[in-house]
């Protein structure tokens, strides 16, 4: 099953009146295509960001799915991105915007003024339908360069995710690594 919006909308209980924050890591640092209350940098722990997820309704098609980012568990790593305090409304978008294989989670995200707050970040796992797994990043740079959605191209996604990154003066060697394959494939 690729469309997790409803498994999503039964995993928390949320207060309609009480703001949640949400942690981005892919394209929610750069695209905030919804309302939200506070923006602010953040950091989790414990999780490395991954060009493991088919995308089969943005950045591919279910016949040539893309690939985005996805976190994976590994101790000690240090993960960027852009925390967003929302109303629990919202959800509804963002439900549908990472239905391809994404499930909601709880994690303590860290702010850049040392402060933490329990919030929530979506995570596609390895046991879901759209998951593509590891590669060699030359490949998936070479996956990345030949697929194209309704979201646009996967080639975009990850030179704004890049850009996004150093914007942040975040340094993700997965990210940039690929970036530079990416790069030395254009003519």
């Amino acid at each position: 099953m690729l469309d997790t919006s409803e498994e999503n909308r039964r995993r928390h209980s949320l207060d309609p009146h009480q703001p949640v924050w949400l942690f981005g890591y892919g394209s929610l640092i750069y695209k905030a295509d919804f309302p939200f209350i506070n923006r602010q940098p953040a950091f989790i722990t414990g999780w490395a960001r991954r060009f493991w997820q088919g995308s089969h309704d943005h950045r591919g098609t279910p016949e040539q799915p893309g690939r985005v980012v996805t976190l994976i568990e590994c101790p000690g790593h240090r993960c960027d991105g852009m925390a967003y305090q929302i109303t629990p409304d919202v959800f509804e978008h963002l439900d549908h915007r990472e239905k391809n294989g994404y499930l909601r989670v709880r994690q303590t995200l860290t702010f850049t003024d040392g402060h933490s707050a329990d919030g929530l970040i979506y995570i596609a796992s390895e046991d879901n339908a759209a998951f593509l797994g590891p590669a060699d990043e030359t490949d998936i740079a070479r996956h990345i360069a030949g697929s194209h959605g309704p979201s646009g191209s996967n080639r975009d996604y990850l030179l704004q995710l890049a850009e996004a990154l150093r914007a942040m003066d975040a340094h993700d060697e997965h990210v940039f690594s690929i970036e530079q394959h990416l790069q030395d494939m254009t003519p």
